[in-house]
């Protein structure tokens, strides 16, 4: 059987990076305590250094399944308007998740960056239980359509210089 991962080009990372970008929400995949899979929408960003980014609220079911174990998944990537959705690029990170202290400075750095992006997040950026959760990606998967399947490091997603 022929193996369906192509070698990874500039137009693979071109692709991820801009999926990246223009993802206003992601699927996140979690583990229960019980070990049974969680999927839930998550609003999704980008840190000033193109690390994936959310605002959690600790009351969240994710959230608490993140606190307990870090390790989750995220798909990025909508289905066009027409057309088979299979068809249209997506983007799966698999890696670790972050909270950060709601109080320190890297969240008020965060928060003004966040903010252009996600406007309407301005509703809750301040309450004590929301806090921003920062994704290091481990490795990803890109599917840009039939037999488009790339396997990605985090440095083919990483910022260029």
């Amino acid at each position: 059987m022929t193996n369906p991962i192509r070698p990874t080009d500039d137009d693979a990372r071109a692709l991820a990076r801009t999926l990246l970008a223009q993802a206003r929400f992601a699927a996140l995949a979690t583990i229960d305590p019980s070990g049974a899979p969680l999927v839930t929408r998550i609003a999704f960003g980008l840190c000033p250094a193109g690390q994936p980014i959310s605002l959690m609220s600790g009351l969240a079911q994710h959230s608490q399944n993140l606190a307990t174990n870090p390790a989750c998944s995220l798909l990025v990537g909508e289905p066009g308007p027409k057309g088979d959705p299979l068809t249209h690029p997506r983007l799966s990170l698999v890696g670790r998740a972050q909270f950060l202290d709601n109080q320190s400075e890297a969240h008020k750095e965060l928060a003004a960056h966040y903010l252009r992006s996600h406007p309407k997040s301005k509703l809750y950026i301040g309450f004590a239980d929301f806090s921003f959760v920062r994704f290091s990606v481990h490795q990803s998967h890109l599917n840009g359509g039939f037999g488009k399947a790339f396997n990605l490091t985090s440095n083919d997603l990483a910022l260029p210089s």
